[in-house]
């Protein structure tokens, strides 16, 4: 667990964390989580179909709201006509269904408060989904709340038809409310610079990026492991994430390539993994493994989206943490983090071609990118990030 700065003292605080995920798997939740519960705050998170058997590190607790989505439990595939509907209604599906889980997510929260007679300290509101009802549900206990954006939301992907007036409601009542926030953080520069330009009423926006604790079991030594065995692919399967470029590439790639993930099953339906191993979603602990087995991480995601370019992915700190090199997209931040730091081989958004000479490189070259992973840990580890969190903190208490 990390140790809170001797300066910012949360003992007997409690922190309500509302998150529109399963939690388990949500590596930044959990670890601001943890960070708060170093510095001797309680958490409790309410997040969406969090699995029955999910059992929280100490001093945390959680409580789902919300089903899965029907999708997960689908066995056949959709008709044609289906599928064009599910395209056509999709953007209002999904702003329906994170609109009905803030509405029971409330319920919830006023629910644990009356049966534990705890009033939070603060209310922590990670992403738009969760919002509307963090910003009800500080505004009726009279408390602060923290809006943590993990994303641009209003450059993010577009999944089913384009939906401009959604959008434009959307941006505006983010604008709006998070107006109220005491604090607002979110994961990068590039975030942070649009959500400053964009909403001059919000106050001052912070960075905790999506870093991972240094880890002590970790030989960084070039001698310590030979050239990589495989390439993992650790995060979401489903569109914009280069998935059909990787799938291209691994009929050609020197190395062998494993994509491990939840997935959207409609896309999944329809996508050709080429000679890609596609496996379900794992506890962190065994993808660390799995990484530390291959010796080499892939992080991509598609240059279409300004999201896309803003964003830096925690797949890439966490191979850091690992001390293990990549091969990344060169978009935006992400292009321009590994190439700073000379983190691994890059390759340009869509050039399948270009994604199997990057693996090469990195086979090539593999000890010297070991060595500047090595190099850039400390300054890419939640040592500095947890920090920073605490500090938003100090500030908001």
């Amino acid at each position: 667990m990390t140790t809170a700065p001797a300066d910012v003292d949360l003992t007997g605080r409690t922190v309500l964390m509302l998150v529109w995920t399963g939690v388990s798997t949500d590596t930044r939740v959990l670890r601001e989580a943890g960070t708060l519960v170093g510095a001797g705050a309680s958490v409790h998170i309410i997040g969406r179909a969090v699995p029955d058997d999910f059992v929280p590190p100490p001093g945390i607790t959680v409580e789902s709201a919300g089903r899965a989505p029907a999708a997960a439990g689908r066995q056949r595939e959709l008709t044609l006509p289906e599928r064009a509907g599910r395209w056509l209604l999709l953007p209002l599906h999904v702003r329906r269904r994170y609109l009905a889980w803030q509405r029971e997510a409330a319920d919830r929260a006023f629910e644990w408060s009356g049966a534990t007679g705890v009033v939070p300290d603060v209310v922590h509101v990670h992403d738009f989904t969760a919002l509307g009802a963090g910003h009800e549900i500080a505004d009726r206990w009279g408390v602060p709340f923290v809006y943590d954006t993990h994303e641009y939301w209003v450059g993010r992907p577009v999944e089913g038809r384009p939906a401009p007036l959604v959008r434009r409601n959307e941006a505006r009542t983010e604008d709006e409310l998070a107006a109220d926030a005491a604090a607002v953080i979110t994961v990068g520069d590039g975030v942070a610079n649009a959500l400053r330009r964009d909403h001059p009423r919000w106050p001052q926006v912070a960075v905790v990026r999506n870093t991972f604790p240094l880890r002590d079991d970790v030989d960084t030594a070039p001698e310590a492991s030979g050239p990589p065995t495989g390439l993992v692919y650790g995060g979401r399967l489903a569109a914009y994430r280069e998935l059909e470029v990787i799938a291209q590439a691994s009929r050609r790639s020197p190395l062998p390539i494993t994509a491990v993930g939840p997935g959207d099953d409609e896309w999944l339906r329809t996508f050709d993994p080429g000679q890609v191993t596609v496996l379900p979603a794992e506890p962190l602990g065994v993808l660390d493994e799995r990484l530390r087995t291959a010796g080499a991480a892939l992080v991509t995601h598609s240059d279409r989206w300004l999201n896309h370019r803003l964003a830096m992915p925690n797949k890439l700190f966490h191979a850091v943490s690992l001390g293990l090199p990549v091969v990344a997209t060169d978009v935006g931040d992400l292009g321009a983090l590994v190439r700073e730091y000379d983190l691994g081989a890059l390759y340009a958004p869509g050039d399948a071609d270009g994604l199997v000479r990057a693996v090469e490189t990195l086979v090539a070259e593999h000890r010297r990118f070991r060595e500047s992973v090595a190099k850039a840990r400390g300054a890419l580890s939640w040592s500095a990030d947890g920090q920073a969190l605490l500090a938003v903190y100090g500030g908001v208490l």
